[in-house]
C-alpha cells in the first residue's frame, strides 16, 4: 500500500520518494533508506519554498530537466549533513604528529587529500597542524580538498567562520593562522592567506572515476562520508582510494566508520586508521 508523508501542506508520495532515492543514488551513490520519507520531505520542502514550487512531482521534473545539474547538486546538498568542526577526532591529529609528519619530514613537499572536505574545517585543521609540527623549516605541505557540493566549497574557499567554531582551538593557533574580523565582520575569523593558498579546493563526485587524479598521496582522509553509501559503493570507493595512496600511505575514515564489512587490502593500524602495505619514502 502506498504511504504518504505531509509536510506543510506538501505531500510526498511513495512514488516520488522512490524517484528521489534513485536520483540521489544514481548521481552520487547516496543511499536513502526506507523510512526516511519525513526527512526527505522536510529538507526538500525548504528548496521548493524558495523556488515557489508547489508539489514534489513538479520539483522532481525541475531537477531532472536542469541541464546544468545545479538543481541536482542543491538537492544532494540538502539531503546530506555537512557537519564538521576544527580538529575533529583528535586522535587522528595525534597520529599525524606522532607518526605521519615525522615519516615525511625529509621530503621537500607533499600533498594530503581531504576527500570530503565539506565547509573546509578539515583541510584547514590539517594545514594548521602541519605548520605547528614543521614550523618554517620542514617540507611544503599542500592540501587537495574535494567535495560534491559547490555551496560548501564556496564557503570553504572563503575561509571565514564564526568565532563559535573555534571554541576547541588553542588561542596560540588562532593568533598564528586566523584574522579576527572587525566592524561588520566582528565575531568572525578568517583563515590567513598563506594557509588558504596551500589548499586547492575542487568539486568532485566521489563515485565517478578519478580520471584527472594522477598523483599518489601519503595520506587520504574520507571521514564521515561513507556512511551515506551502501556496501557496494563503499567497496568500490575504498578500492579506488587504495590505488591513489603511496606504498605505506595512510587512509583515515570517521570514528563511526570502519572497513570491517568490506574486502580490502589495507592493514589495520588503529580505530579509523588504515595503511597501504609498504613504507613511505622518506624523500
Amino acid at each position: 500500500m502506498s504511504t504518504v508523508t505531509t509536510i506543510s501542506n506538501l505531500t510526498l508520495s511513495q512514488k516520488d520518494f522512490n524517484r528521489f532515492r534513485k536520483l540521489a543514488y544514481d548521481y552520487c551513490g547516496l543511499a536513502i533508506e526506507e523510512g526516511k520519507e519525513g526527512l526527505v520531505a522536510s529538507r526538500l520542502t525548504k528548496i521548493m519554498r524558495s523556488l515557489n514550487i508547489g508539489s514534489f512531482s513538479e520539483y522532481y521534473e525541475y531537477v531532472i530537466n536542469d541541464k546544468s545539474s545545479d538543481a541536482l547538486v542543491t538537492m544532494i546538498d540538502h539531503l546530506t549533513t555537512n557537519y564538521t568542526n576544527f580538529f575533529r577526532e583528535p586522535k587522528h591529529f595525534e597520529f599525524l604528529s606522532s607518526t605521519i609528519f615525522p615519516a615525511l619530514a625529509n621530503r621537500s613537499e607533499y600533498t594530503i587529500w581531504s576527500a570530503a572536505c565539506a565547509t573546509g574545517e578539515e583541510p584547514y585543521s590539517l594545514a594548521f597542524a602541519a605548520h605547528e609540527h614543521y614550523g618554517n623549516s620542514g617540507p611544503t605541505v599542500k592540501l587537495l580538498a574535494t567535495d560534491i557540493s559547490t555551496k560548501v566549497l564556496a564557503r570553504a574557499q572563503d575561509g571565514t567562520y564564526n568565532e563559535k567554531c573555534f571554541q576547541q582551538v588553542p588561542m596560540e593557533v588562532l593568533r598564528k593562522y586566523l584574522q579576527r574580523g572587525v566592524g561588520p565582520a566582528a565575531g568572525n575569523y578568517r583563515v590567513k592567506q598563506f594557509i588558504r593558498e596551500a589548499i586547492s579546493f575542487r568539486r568532485l563526485n566521489l563515485i565517478r572515476q578519478f580520471e584527472s587524479f594522477v598523483e599518489s598521496y601519503p595520506l587520504i582522509l574520507c571521514r564521515n562520508a561513507m556512511i551515506y553509501f551502501d556496501i557496494p559503493t563503499q567497496q568500490e570507493l575504498v578500492n579506488r582510494f587504495y590505488e591513489h595512496l603511496e606504498p605505506g600511505g595512510y587512509f583515515f575514515v570517521g570514528h563511526a566508520e570502519s572497513l570491517n564489512n568490506l574486502k580490502h587490502r589495507f592493514e589495520y593500524v588503529q580505530p579509523a586508521v588504515y595503511k597501504k602495505p609498504g613504507s613511505l619514502r622518506s624523500r
